[in-house]
């Protein structure tokens, strides 16, 4: 049994928004000749921008975060503290891995040594709390060494590199 073919010719519908599309007209290119617009009047507005930037101030950063007032003189403090072997501080060396300062002004440095048997591991601590605790302002300084992540030459900055060195 043979079936018959069906030889219907499919026609595709044109699309409900053709007619719409052939009736939009190319937008005209922008030309330089059509500003209007002065060199005067393009300073002026310039100068009208540069103004209200310059009265923006900027937002006061809490004294207990990076920019504030209190933890800037903490970082200070702590990049006045040289490893005894090796002639770098040790926020650049990246002996500090963070400095907290809360509200009420007090103090936790968080830091780890270049080894565990590093020979001022029992004096730098109490350093850095005597140094931190001295600065105007600071309730009081507390010191947490921590032995995780373990420190390698990765965590010296640019400076410390350029020192030693190794850049």
């Amino acid at each position: 049994m043979d079936k018959p073919e069906d030889k219907t010719d499919f026609v595709a519908a044109p699309p409900p928004n053709a007619e719409i599309v052939d009736a939009v007209e190319k937008p005209q290119r922008a030309k330089v000749a059509d500003a209007e617009e002065t060199a005067s009047e393009k300073l002026e507005r310039k100068r009208d921008y540069l103004e209200v930037f310059l009265q923006k101030k900027p937002e006061a950063a809490s004294t207990g975060e990076p920019g504030g007032v209190l933890y800037e003189s903490v970082i200070d403090a702590l990049k006045d503290i040289y490893d005894p072997e090796i002639p770098v501080n040790i926020y650049d060396l990246g002996l500090i891995y963070g400095v907290e300062v809360s509200e009420e002004a007090d103090v936790a440095v968080t830091m780890t040594l270049t080894t565990p048997h590093c020979p001022v591991a029992e004096t730098m601590p109490g350093e850095i709390e005597l140094r931190v605790g001295s600065i105007p302002g600071v309730r009081d300084a507390e010191v947490n060494v921590t032995w995780d992540p373990p420190w390698d030459p990765s965590k010296m900055s640019d400076e410390a590199r350029l020192e030693l060195g190794m850049l």
